[in-house]
């Protein structure tokens, strides 16, 4: 009896415990797909040098194996409709992988690749590829951009491992062509295998394999989980329903005695569970972002995260499909924001749930407009502190108890005031110290003026102690007392509470005039008298004795007195002097502060 044979590819089989696996390491017996695939058994050796001897390809140079490949499997897919294309290569975080995808359709002219990627798995990645990563670390180095694919394409994929034990790996696909296109994004056509490409389940399904054949006298069916090829008795129909991971054969007796034998991979992947998670709730500004990652052990449960992937969407939908995934650090802004999870078996994103979704609220906090900082006069009795135009959905506490938006103090302190959201349950508590600050209202104690004539300077001091700002005449306010350089003259000065706790002005006269002056006829310093009194109205220089006596009134037309009372000469000692003026309502007025003296020296 004749046997014709159709198997899958011309495959390398690798036993890895209870599965076996078929990967092709030369890129003539590339394994055909068309969709995602289970993992393999590993690469061991790459058969034949595909690249014939060349230096490098694309990204690949040489490796110490003397050729480009090293440990290779190669792929072959076509495309069935157009769009983006992308896919995930789902690897061991341990181990180094490389991939290099080619638009050909032969082996012997597969050109420069398309894509390529060598970077070593220094970062633990697991999963390197074309597209996006579907854990979301969207800084791996070891993705390549889309690809944007049009119908009928053909294309090769090799996958590289520079280390001789490896622990293989799966291909799934992505992008929006399979969104757009669930059922013909990939071509089957390509694959010649009564029984289709190698299958990824999920252990919720059950995998029906058809060997239907039109002239079949007799269906034989036989399953290898590592041992060996073992018939499935009972098994004689057409088709065989399997829940079990392992390689499976089937042989058709036909009518014209040509036999056929079909083996396929079938792998099952334990479908994810999704673990309810707690809402979030912040007050706006407490925090940048917030960490998704967080979530990631409440997600998984008992499940391990080097076997199932945790990503967060905003949508179902990009959960359904897995696409668009969140950044981890999500950025926090006002609002409720839905959170929606994907857990994905790391070998096959085909077995996924998306149950469940949690909530992220951030609640606006108060925005104050109210100081923090108030000024209780002396002239006043109390100061009302606090929120005076409340928000009715805000509560207020002070630490003295009171339960209103604003107090009144009567004394300096500090208060706290703690504001609650009551829409946000407590989350936006703002808690507030004000300090009441007594301030003394200003006066003017004494105002020293150094009247040197050439360079005249006065000193301002205020009653008390205070936080004083001071100005000359309509000056700007200057934190210290002194003023040099004064004109002589009529002036203002101004003693100012920057809290708001008033100010007092008072008009001063400026005038220069001699120390001493010696009247010994020798025509220096025979007179005394003082000078800047020529903007004054009317004034009067009253010159006295040490008693008090009035000894001269000196005019500004007046040439000075010369030491003479009513033709006396008087001794040398010293004398003291008063200057009036009239002002600007026609009163006559004492120039404060000036109250000096001089010394007659013979």
């Amino acid at each position: 009896m004749r046997q014709l044979v159709y198997v899958f590819i011309v495959m390398c089989v690798v036993n890895t415990g209870n599965a076996w696996a078929q990967v092709s390491s030369d890129c003539a017996n590339a394994v055909p797909i068309c969709n995602n695939t289970p993992v393999n058994g590993g690469t061991d050796g790459y058969g034949v040098d595909d690249f014939k001897e060349v230096e490098t390809s694309g990204c690949l140079e040489k490796t110490l194996s003397g050729a480009i490949e090293s440990n290779s499997a190669w792929y072959r897919f076509k495309t069935g409709a157009s769009g983006q294309l992308g896919f995930n290569i789902g690897i061991d975080p341990e181990e180094d992988w490389d991939f290099a995808l080619y638009r050909a359709s032969d082996c012997g002219a597969l050109g420069d690749p398309i894509r390529c990627n060598f970077y070593d798995n220094k970062e633990q990645n697991t999963y390197i590829g074309v597209g996006e990563d579907p854990s979301a670390h969207t800084n791996n180095v070891q993705y390549e951009e889309w690809l944007q694919v049009e119908a009928g394409e053909e294309y090769y994929l090799m996958v590289n491992n520079f280390s001789n034990v490896n622990s293989g790996f799966s291909i799934q696909f992505s992008g929006n062509l399979f969104v757009t296109n669930p059922y013909d994004a990939l071509d089957c056509s390509i694959i010649n295998n009564l029984l289709g490409p190698p299958i990824a389940a999920c252990d919720t399904e059950i995998v029906n394999l058809d060997a239907t054949t039109d002239d079949a006298l007799k269906y034989s069916w036989y399953k290898d989980t590592g041992s060996g090829f073992t018939v499935v008795l009972g098994e004689v129909s057409e088709t065989l329903q399997v829940s079990d991971p392992a390689m499976y054969r089937v042989v058709v007796e036909t009518k014209n005695q040509n036999d056929i034998i079909s083996d396929v991979q079938v792998a099952f992947t334990k479908t994810p569970k999704t673990f309810g998670v707690s809402d979030e709730y912040f007050c706006f500004g407490e925090l940048d972002t917030y960490n998704l990652s967080d979530k990631d052990a409440q997600v998984l449960g008992d499940q391990s995260s080097e076997e199932v992937v945790v990503t967060y969407h905003s949508t179902p939908s990009d959960a359904f499909y897995g696409t668009n995934p969140l950044s981890k650090n999500y950025p926090l802004s006002v609002g409720e924001h839905q959170i929606f999870i994907r857990t994905t078996a790391m070998e096959n994103s085909n077995c996924f749930d998306v149950s469940e979704e949690f909530s992220i609220t951030v609640y606006k906090p108060l925005v104050k407009d109210f100081p923090l900082m108030v000024y209780l006069c002396e002239d006043n009795t109390n100061v009302i502190i606090g929120d005076l135009s409340p928000d009715p959905k805000y509560y207020y506490q002070w630490d003295s108890g009171e339960t209103s938006s604003s107090i009144s103090v009567a004394q300096g302190g500090t208060y706290t005031l703690s504001i609650y959201d009551g829409e946000s349950d407590g989350i936006c508590e703002n808690t507030f110290e004000i300090q009441v600050i007594a301030s003394k209202t200003p006066r003017i104690k004494n105002i020293k003026i150094s009247d040197l004539q050439d360079n005249n300077s006065i000193t301002i001091v205020p009653v008390g102690e205070g936080e004083f700002e001071f100005k000359l005449n309509n000056g700007p306010y200057q934190a210290e007392q002194v003023f040099d350089n004064v004109a002589p003259g009529l002036h203002r000065v101004t003693v100012n509470d920057p809290r708001g706790c008033g100010s007092v002005t008072e008009t001063i006269v400026v005038v220069g005039y001699s120390k001493f002056f010696t009247p010994n006829g020798d025509g220096v310093n025979d007179l005394w008298h003082i000078s800047g009194v020529s903007s004054l109205k009317d004034p009067v220089v009253f010159i006295y004795d040490r008693y008090g006596k009035l000894i001269k009134q000196l005019t500004k037309n007046s040439i000075g007195w010369n030491g003479t009372l009513d033709g006396y000469v008087l001794p040398a000692t010293d004398y003291w002097f008063k200057l009036s003026y009239v002002d600007t309502n026609g009163q006559r007025l004492y120039a404060k502060y000036i109250n000096s003296h001089f010394s007659l020296k013979r």
